[in-house]
């Protein structure tokens, strides 16, 4: 693999959202999308490694794919390992770790595929492995196919930078992003979430309609790879597509410390000029002054047997405050169960696929205008 050579670039995501995945990265230019299980695939050289982490929303990790080949035997593995050109891709300076794993091969001890890995490296350009370390390889062993994988973003992507203060059970900014896509937002609409914690639902939205990167904060492992030019990064990061929205973005909460933490993570967002969050209960919410846009809300699941049924009656109230006070409106509701979804009432269109979250499996239930 040469710096300015084409390769595979896998962009992960829950399972269940790919198509959203795919559909925000063909939006942004990418060349030829593919949806693949976990995520899609792009072609491309480093800046679009270093592209994707800047600009996409819906992206948990951004992998470069950097050697693939055959093996049946741990042998077989620690020569074919020794032939990747690491001084291409890893420095000599920075430490890396290796996880591996093993479905349905021959080789099937992950542990003793990442050491033969790690050796390689080592053995290759001298750097040495480490458990912090800021660069990690990751190696799939599939059918007996190995796929080595360098991780270029480091932390996770939902991390934007900003959000010092999160509540229970956040929703991560990729998964929201793509809730926001899923639901028709672009930009140009208000958005309320009434139940908005941490304000990730409202925030996320005021930065699609501001144009802001979801990357601009934060640092990446690609910036201690051999392949990296500072210069070329630095003039990517320097184009300012930003732009002032024309419409607010607006989340209240019961808890007022909720408010007080959104509040916080849009100040340090950059987003406090067009947001507006605020104490109230469900059955004090009004719509925000303004014309009608989309009411988007992660509310309380329940994740213990008779959950459900104490969390009905509010479901019911949501529901009933929206049909009598947001005509015109279209409505986003992330719920673990088909039943607390319809106890609200509304008239929902036919649900999205199920995604894992915080150990359960949600579905987003939309509604259309509602009359």
């Amino acid at each position: 693999m040469t710096n300015d050579s084409d390769f595979d670039i896998f962009l992960a995501t829950a399972p269940g959202l790919e198509p959203v995945l795919h559909d925000e990265v063909r939006f942004k230019g990418f060349k030829t999308p593919k949806v693949v299980p976990g995520g899609v695939v792009v072609r491309g050289g480093w800046p679009v490694v270093w592209r994707a982490n800047l600009w996409v929303r819906g992206a948990g990790r951004v992998l470069a794919r950097i050697a693939s080949f055959r093996v049946t035997h741990l042998a077989q593995l620690d020569t074919l390992a020794h032939r990747v050109a690491w001084a291409d891709v890893l420095r000599p300076d920075v430490a890396f770790r290796v996880e591996a794993s093993c479905a349905q091969s021959r080789i099937w001890h992950s542990g003793a595929a990442a050491q033969r890995i790690e050796t390689a490296i080592h053995d290759t350009i001298g750097a040495k492995p480490a458990a912090d370390a800021p660069v990690t390889v990751m190696v799939r062993i599939d059918h007996d196919l190995c796929t080595i994988s360098v991780d270029t973003s480091g932390e996770p992507l939902h991390k934007r930078g900003y959000k010092q203060a999160v509540n229970a059970a956040p929703m991560r900014e990729t998964m929201a992003s793509l809730f926001l896509r899923q639901c028709g937002f672009d930009g140009t609409e208000p958005v309320f979430d009434p139940m908005c914690g941490s304000g990730t639902f409202v925030i996320e939205a005021a930065e699609i309609a501001a144009r802001l990167n979801p990357g601009r904060s934060r640092g990446f492992a690609f910036e201690q790879l051999a392949t990296f030019d500072d210069a070329a990064w630095q003039a990517m990061r320097a184009v300012k597509s930003a732009r002032v929205p024309t419409v607010r973005f607006s989340g209240s909460d019961r808890d007022s410390g909720a408010v007080a933490m959104s509040l916080a993570n849009a100040e340090r967002a950059g987003v406090a000029a067009f947001t507006d969050f605020r104490q109230a209960t469900i059955s004090e919410i009004q719509p925000p002054e303004g014309p009608a846009g989309l009411v988007i809300v992660n509310p309380p699941y329940g994740n213990r047997l008779g959950d459900s049924s104490k969390l009905a009656p509010l479901y019911q109230a949501f529901g009933q405050v929206l049909a009598s006070r947001f005509a015109g409106w279209r409505v986003g509701v992330i719920a673990s169960e088909a039943k607390l979804a319809h106890a609200t009432g509304l008239p929902f269109l036919p649900p999205g696929p199920p995604v894992p979250h915080g150990g359960l499996r949600v579905v987003l239930y939309r509604t259309g205008v509602l009359g």
